[in-house]
């Protein structure tokens, strides 16, 4: 698939947010785990790739299936402040 800067770069803003989950990005890009995974790798320097990876894996609310039911949406309180 194809996309535009914009697109690849909210896709990459999605993957390294904690709380949105792979099925987040797959419903909204049509990109499963796989292909994040791969578009990571393409797109960040070695060293951030390997830190991105570390974090994500160990991530429960990467998953929707693993995530807890507290965590009823896909962004933290603070994350988007008023201005």
């Amino acid at each position: 698939m194809q996309f535009s800067v914009d697109e690849q770069s909210r896709i990459l803003e999605m993957a390294w947010e904690d709380r949105t989950p792979f099925e987040a990005i797959e419903h909204q890009f049509g990109l499963n785990e796989q292909a994040v995974i791969k578009l990571m790798r393409k797109s960040l320097k070695l060293s951030s790739f390997k830190l991105w990876r570390e974090r994500a894996s160990g991530r429960k609310t990467k998953h929707l299936l693993l995530r807890s039911s507290s965590v009823s949406r896909g962004y933290c309180p603070t994350q988007y402040k008023q201005r």
